[in-house]
């Protein structure tokens, strides 16, 4: 049977809930970003090359998204609000100390328990902003992944003043937000119905893999692929290719500018959908980012021109992001937490794991090339994607 459901929601509790989810997501995904701006400080002070870096990635991305979906089922199971709050507050006291971790071997610890804090937290949240949205679930799922991607920009910008002013020490304060946050979600987000009994879904939904779920599911992988490839690997490609130094300012205003025009590009595509079809928004934004990728590799950085390829290259590919997790949902009403999980968190974290085999070729075959294979994957993201939605 299932539970009772929930009490109605007003258009201004919908609002405020709507508004808290942003910010909640915003300080957990910071997170994600300070990694990628500490990756050259990481690779001087303990002496790693990109392989080893690209471990450390992985190890965040499997452990904070790919088990996204089975904590989507837990969060359907147990109550969105509780899984989200709780997940928030762990990642964010764990992941807060992995710029003082003294060794690799801790940091990577640090990563792997840490991350399965922002692996409760997406998912549930995904299915608090769907309940609060009403007939506009596309705009507001589309705000909702943009807080997270702001987050994402911010980070690189909080960890590189901290590094430019010698106050790395002081990283582990950065949980407060994140508790706090967790803290005002049990308080004022309404209690949401769970499934119970016979009308559960199982922990691991094989179905959802095998259908159009899935198909959906492996066109964000190789989306993904590309993004995670920018994150972390244009801050070594700068420093590599254009002799910048791993503080540099430009390292840090790249990840953040790029984040934050992803960010309104998600945003836009779901403001545009109602006139727009679906499939024609994510496929074209797709491919379209191929333009502004390229052209990366030849602009000097830190020019106007190079800023305004990389906030197309950010708005571009992230744009369809948001829309492919509503589609995800459609098809699988039945299970929309498990769904959800697997389009936010599945995909990114199965690129993370991809991302090992990228830094490997980076070694083998300069950082400049492996970057170049990676955007390509977007062509075949594209085909599956318009395969599957409609």
């Amino acid at each position: 049977m299932i539970a009772a459901p929930p009490a109605r929601v007003t258009a201004k509790t919908a609002l405020g809930v709507s508004a808290l989810l942003v910010v909640v997501h915003a300080t957990n995904d910071a997170f994600a970003g300070m990694l990628s701006a500490l990756l050259p400080t990481l690779q001087v002070r303990f002496g790693l090359s990109e392989t080893a870096l690209a471990l450390f990635v992985a190890t965040l991305s499997f452990s904070s998204s790919v088990t996204q979906p089975v904590f989507g089922v837990l969060a359907d199971r147990w109550g969105r609000r509780r899984v989200a709050a709780l997940g928030v507050m762990t990642s964010s006291s764990l992941l807060s100390l992995m710029a003082v971790a003294p060794s690799p071997i801790l940091l990577f610890l640090i990563l792997l328990v840490g991350g399965l804090g922002s692996a409760a937290f997406h998912p549930a949240g995904t299915g608090i902003a769907r309940g609060v949205g009403g007939a506009r679930k596309g705009l507001v799922m589309s705000v909702f992944s943009a807080g997270g991607t702001v987050g994402v920009a911010v980070g690189p910008l909080i960890i590189g003043w901290l590094l430019m002013t010698d106050r790395l020490a002081f990283s582990p304060l950065l949980m407060i937000p994140g508790v706090l946050g967790g803290l005002a979600l049990m308080a004022f987000v309404p209690a949401q119905s769970r499934t119970r009994g016979a009308d559960r879904p199982p922990l691991v939904d094989l179905s959802l893999l095998r259908g159009p779920v899935g198909v959906l599911a492996a066109s964000g992988i190789l989306r993904a692929v590309s993004f995670v490839t920018f994150l972390n690997a244009m801050p070594l490609y700068l420093v590599a290719r254009h002799g910048l130094s791993p503080d540099s300012p430009i390292l840090f205003w790249t990840l953040t500018v790029f984040s934050v025009a992803a960010a309104v590009g998600g945003i836009v595509a779901g403001a545009l959908e109602r006139r727009v079809s679906r499939p024609l928004l994510i496929t074209t934004s797709m491919l379209s980012s191929l333009v502004p990728f390229g052209l990366l590799f030849v602009l000097a950085p830190g020019t106007p021109l190079y800023l305004l390829m990389v906030v197309a290259a950010g708005a571009l590919v992230n744009a369809g992001l948001p829309l492919m997790v509503v589609a995800a949902q459609d098809l699988a009403p039945h299970a929309m937490g498990a769904a959800s999980g697997l389009l936010m968190g599945f995909t990114w974290g199965t690129a993370g794991l991809l991302y090992v085999g990228i830094g490997a070729l980076q070694e083998a075959v300069g950082i400049g090339p492996a970057m170049a294979l990676s955007f390509l994957a977007l062509i075949p993201a594209a085909y599956l994607a318009r395969r599957v939605i409609t």
